[in-house]
């Protein structure tokens, strides 16, 4: 398939909102897909790149090429080009990258010079597009979309199933099955607003604790046992405690859902970064475990003895995890009868945020467990923390973003009177809000001769995050996790900003 025309399906797709067009307009791509373009053809939908971080800036990207007159690059040729960029290292790489990116750009036309420029920076972000390419594959091919979605939950991949529709069909969906050993892609929750929201919507219901730890899947065999991440890496080999923890229990065959979380002597949660630091760490296991020792918090079951449980109400699951699993191993939680019980459940929410973890996931006792989506049925439930920080410098957008600034660096006040960055945003802000911005950070510029435009530190913005982690990368040693821009606040005056003491109080568990 030529690069041209997935450019062109992609640009189409970002530039319309119906759904039922996305679905049309990737069923058509699709049909003309062969199997073996698929691996490559999704991803780039989705603005990933299978190859992760190319190690390519934005000063190697900014020069200029002469596009090609004519598209003749191949997704394949693209793809093949991108894996020599992601393995260049060493002495001399940077000129090597130039000349690799240099010969890309060089063979593409204006259009798929454009998409590539986004897909390398990151500016092609589709990332609910996976959904919408479930129901294009099922068009373009004739399955029912209800068994496209549960093979790609199996399979646990999208390419995979998309690669064995296009080559044999509807009845290659039967080849995905629940199996120990393959993992699946969890079941997700929405957002709600409050518990009474979620209780509310829901009705009979079960809070659980949420911990802000990494999500696990268990899979058991006999004395075999293997470890996937929500992303489906095997960690086995890094977390051997939870190896020992699910060769206690009483089942001998089983895949359980849960997180990995790492518990301070005092049996409070230790922070994000540390059970995240442990569970990434591939070197010298045996000391990492000694420093951080890890616990699993168990809270469905998915297969016992070889039977798929997805289709079961979530009660029915749950009363299978207690067979299995010992109360000190699952998730705390609590059962509400519905709105007329709310007061339980709110009590339950202070009691889990007095414990130090971060909110509840209410979930419906009715609900089966939709692997891979968002599930309607379960709703977390959080605080969300705010600062006004001030934009101490934006970048320019690329794709839909052209010509916008976009990414904001944000500041905290610091004890001398200056600001500390603590990190960027690109999230939350609407196209209003992007053209308003681009004009006013113009007119506060200090430089703005390249990529980054720096700006005179006047104005304040309110910012939603998820928890602060440490980061060497920026001078107050931590940064926001999930910043998003709620609104831009032109009644503060920047010294009425919040300072990185106050940031660090309200989160007594970073230490930078």
């Amino acid at each position: 398939m030529l690069l041209a025309r997935l450019a062109h399906v992609s640009q189409e797709v970002a530039a319309t909102s119906a759904r039922s067009r996305k679905i049309a307009l990737l069923a058509e791509l699709f049909r003309e897909a062969e199997a073996d373009d698929v691996p490559i053809v999704i991803p780039y939908l989705a603005g990933r790149l299978p190859q992760g971080r190319l190690g390519v800036g934005w000063k190697v990207l900014s020069r200029p090429v002469a596009p090609a007159a004519e598209p003749t690059l191949t997704v394949h040729a693209v793809d093949a080009l991108l894996g020599d960029l992601a393995k260049v290292a060493g002495a001399g790489s940077q000129a090597e990258r130039a000349r690799l990116v240099g010969e890309l750009m060089g063979a593409a036309t204006e259009d798929e010079q454009r998409f590539l420029f986004g897909l390398i920076t990151g500016e092609v972000r589709q990332g609910a597009l996976d959904a919408v390419a479930v129901e294009g594959l099922a068009q373009a091919t004739g399955a029912p979309p209800a068994d496209v979605r549960r093979a790609v939950m199996l399979a646990g991949s999208l390419q995979t199933v998309a690669g064995a529709l296009l080559t044999d069909g509807p009845p290659a969906l039967d080849r995905f099955r629940l199996t120990v050993g393959r993992p699946v892609l969890p079941m997700l929750a929405h957002s709600a607003s409050s518990v009474a929201e979620a209780v509310d919507k829901l009705g009979t219901c079960a809070v659980e604790e949420k911990l802000d730890g990494i999500r696990v899947q268990i899979h058991r065999a006999g004395d075999v046992v293997r470890l996937y991440t929500r992303t489906l890496d095997d960690i086995t080999d890094r977390l051997p405690e939870l190896t020992s923890a699910a060769l206690e229990l009483r089942g001998e065959r089983f895949i359980l859902d849960g997180e990995v979380i790492a518990f301070g002597e005092d049996g409070r949660p230790r922070s994000f970064q540390e059970t995240a630091g442990r569970v990434g760490s591939r070197v010298d296991v045996t000391t990492a475990a000694e420093a951080v020792p890890v616990s699993p918090v168990f809270f469905d079951a998915l297969s016992v003895d070889d039977r798929d449980l997805l289709d079961l109400p979530f009660a029915e699951r749950h009363a299978e995890l207690a067979r299995l699993v010992p109360e000190p191993m699952r998730v705390r939680r609590t059962l509400v009868s519905g709105p007329q019980d709310l007061g339980a459940a709110e009590e339950f929410l202070a009691e889990t945020l007095e414990r130090g973890h971060e909110g509840v996931v209410v979930k419906s006792l009715d609900a089966p467990y939709s692997a891979g989506r968002r599930g309607a049925s379960w709703l977390k439930v959080k605080p969300v923390h705010t600062l006004d920080l001030v934009v101490l410098a934006a970048e320019w957008g690329h794709g839909r973003r052209t010509g916008k600034l976009s990414n904001l660096h944000l500041g905290a006040r610091t004890a001398d009177g200056g600001f500390a960055m603590l990190g960027k945003t690109f999230k939350g802000m609407t196209d209003a809000m992007l053209t308003w911005q681009t004009g006013r950070l113009q007119e506060l510029a200090v430089d703005s001769s390249g990529h980054v435009v720096s700006v005179r530190p006047e104005l304040v913005v309110e910012i939603a995050y998820d928890g602060l982690q440490r980061s060497t990368r920026y001078p107050a040693g931590v940064t926001l996790r999930f910043a998003r821009v709620v609104r831009y606040r032109e009644d503060k005056r920047p010294e009425e900003a919040d300072t990185v003491e106050t940031l660090l109080a309200a989160h007594p568990e970073v230490k930078p």
